[in-house]
């Protein structure tokens, strides 16, 4: 864990120097890379990257409904019986793509305490000024659905980057493009921290 932090620190600076922003995303379809066996280009290695990146913020817009289904129902943010569900899932996937499936659960690890840290960042958000809480209450079994959705683009994504994930250059070429989807998406602070935290792990080089 250790060899990536100086990455997510990196990260962090860069997207706070770029400026600031709204709202988190709607969550969009992002279809997953297609895997290739062949040397991939530095191009090819940016544009997984990418895709991860992009992947990731899709799936930090759900925490916001997440946490709005979870708002004024005492249900805890933490679920571990739900993120063992999810942990098992990939690694399952990861199996049948032909991937690392440790490698996968470790990324996983970091995109679910990201999601937690936009629903705890939003309830004393909400807690501190209960005008700007949701009215509304999502269906946590649909939005549900749709992070099961984006988990398979991002085990398919996961699979389909081994190179460009292990070679030197990932964690500057991850840091350019998560800064691109920061501005694409329009992260506020806590949504750009969080998409720092959800790419910890995605590099599998070493300091």
């Amino acid at each position: 864990m250790r060899r990536t932090l100086t990455a997510a620190a990196a990260a962090t600076l860069l997207f706070t120097a770029a400026g600031g922003a709204a709202a988190a995303p709607a969550a969009r379809h992002v279809p997953g890379p297609a895997a290739t066996l062949h040397a991939p280009s530095a191009a090819s290695h940016h544009g997984g990257l990418r895709s991860l990146a992009a992947l990731s913020a899709e799936r930090l817009a759900t925490g916001d409904l997440v946490a709005a289904a979870k708002w004024g129902t005492g249900g805890p943010i933490d679920d571990p019986a739900r993120e063992q569900q999810v942990l098992d899932a990939v690694a399952e996937q990861a199996r049948q793509l032909g991937a690392d499936p440790g490698a996968t659960v470790r990324v996983f690890r970091d995109q679910i305490e990201a999601n937690k840290i936009v629903q705890r960042g939003l309830h004393r958000l909400w807690a501190a000024d209960p005008t700007k809480a949701p009215t509304e209450r999502p269906d946590l079994n649909e939005v549900r659905k749709e992070i099961n959705r984006i988990n398979t683009a991002l085990v398919q994504a996961l699979a389909a980057t081994p190179q460009a994930r292990s070679a030197p250059s990932c964690h500057p070429r991850l840091t350019a493009a998560a800064v691109r989807v920061r501005h694409e998406h329009h992260l506020d602070t806590l949504h750009t921290l969080a998409l720092a935290r959800s790419l910890r792990s995605v590099c599998a080089t070493a300091d």
